[in-house]
């Protein structure tokens, strides 16, 4: 069997924060662990969000903390082929052939309409698309004009369950009417997430993929488009719990006092980082500074925490002391 290839994918919209860094550690550690390559792409297709300041500072901060790569930009090229805002062309092309396939459809739905369709209770993604738009139009051109929007683009799910095994979550099984046809191409013109990390991870040939538990239905999404593409897709999947803040709310962009870059300033050394993101999934029974070394040599998924962690003003005070 080839060695593994994981990828680490920063989407430069913000400065990294402490949770973008675990997860990233944890998908850096399982591949080197075993001997993996390990490839950085840069999720930019969100064009009016990203920034070049984000993804230097981005590359820079993951280079700085030890986790480095086999292929891919580093902080001061020009993007290039590991950037997706430069892989457009191919996106279009996977589309092309889900439309020919019959399995992508032409939507005019705004938000809104998708709510004040749907009855039931929202759960954390929002409402899911009642099919409002799936058999409406014949074209394209079509929908355009009776609307008079430019559509988006979405997915024609199939009837049937999608299951695949999760390294940290176990035996995973959804239905695709509990998901709702997803979209592919914006309103705006710009490909949608879905689409580009499944036709990236596999031409890129990553063969594993760990990301947060909140991506978990995006693996089912993406791998519904692996079968319609007649694409690869990565053998293991594992989503790792989050690292929540005291008030119970996901670390994001927004709290830039736990941004890389901030700590960095703070002169907080790599090692403090890298043995607290340790501790908070459990690869380290104690709060202490860590090598990547040592937690390569002890990475194993049975050592891993399985609920959330919640980062508290005493874990923040060892940081910074």
């Amino acid at each position: 069997m080839p060695p593994p290839t994981g990828r680490l994918a920063p989407t430069p919209s913000g400065f990294l924060h402490l949770g973008n860094a675990r997860s990233f550690l944890l998908a850096w550690l399982w591949a080197r662990s075993a001997g993996g390559r390990v490839i950085m792409r840069v999720e930019d297709i969100d064009l009016p969000r990203c920034r070049p300041m984000f993804r230097r500072q981005a590359l820079s901060d993951l280079l700085w903390l030890g986790l480095d790569w086999d292929a891919g930009p580093r902080p001061d090229d020009l993007p290039g082929p590991f950037d997706q805002s430069t892989r457009f062309e191919q996106y279009r092309l996977a589309l092309d052939r889900l439309v020919q396939a019959g399995r992508a459809y032409p939507c005019v739905c705004s938000r809104k309409d998708i709510e004040e369709a749907t009855r039931a209770p929202h759960g954390d993604e929002g409402a899911v698309y009642p099919g409002t738009c799936r058999g409406r139009f014949a074209t394209f051109a079509e929908a355009a004009e009776r609307s008079g929007t430019t559509p988006a683009w979405r997915f024609a799910f199939g009837d049937k369950p999608i299951s695949f095994h999760d390294g940290l979550q176990g035996p995973v099984l959804a239905h695709p009417r509990d998901l709702g046809d997803f979209v592919l191409w914006r309103k705006d013109g710009l490909p949608s997430y879905q689409i580009a990390v499944t036709v990236d991870d596999a031409a890129m040939g990553v063969s594993q993929v760990l990301r947060g538990r909140d991506l978990l239905l995006s693996t089912v999404r993406q791998l519904a488009l692996y079968e319609a593409l007649g694409l690869q897709a990565p053998a293991h999947w594992a989503h790792v719990p989050l690292l929540l803040s005291e008030e119970a709310r996901r670390l994001a962009k927004r709290d830039g006092g736990l941004s890389l870059k901030a700590l960095r300033e703070q002169g907080v050394a790599p090692a403090r980082i890298l043995g607290l993101c340790a501790f908070s999934c459990g690869l380290q029974s104690e709060l202490r500074p860590a090598t990547l070394t040592e937690l390569t040599q002890c990475f194993d998924f049975a050592f891993l925490h399985r609920p959330d962690f919640t980062l508290t003003r005493e874990h923040l005070a060892w940081l910074l002391a």
